[in-house]
């Protein structure tokens, strides 16, 4: 059986080639791009954390209160990015076809 570290590190090539491919995309809203790697920065925080848990204080990251807290920021700032950037992408969006409805009223009326 393979270990979840093992799963975890293998797990970041096709999260790399998502990233690779989005940051590609002139449709993907660039604050969530920011969002989506910053998620990679967690991940990249996580790793040392955890091994200082472990070689400081002998137990796991998650039961280190204060540096799984910390670590977590990270994920926290990434997924607030993430909301902003898409939620920015919508209200573009929405306004675009507001504005794309109000000009064919418009046309329909004269």
């Amino acid at each position: 059986m393979i270990s979840k570290e093992t799963l975890f590190a293998l797990s970041l090539f096709p999260y790399l080639g998502f990233l690779w491919f989005i940051s590609r995309s002139p449709q993907m809203p660039r604050l969530a791009l920011y969002g989506f790697y910053g998620t990679l920065v967690f991940v990249a925080i996580t790793i040392p954390a955890g091994i200082y848990a472990k070689v400081q204080y002998g137990e796991e990251l998650a039961n280190v209160d204060w540096l799984h807290g910390s670590a977590e920021v990270f994920l926290t700032l990434a997924n607030i990015l993430l909301v902003l950037g898409f939620r920015q992408a919508v209200q573009q969006l929405g306004d675009r076809e507001q504005v794309t409805g109000d000009s064919s009223e418009g046309r329909g009326k004269k």
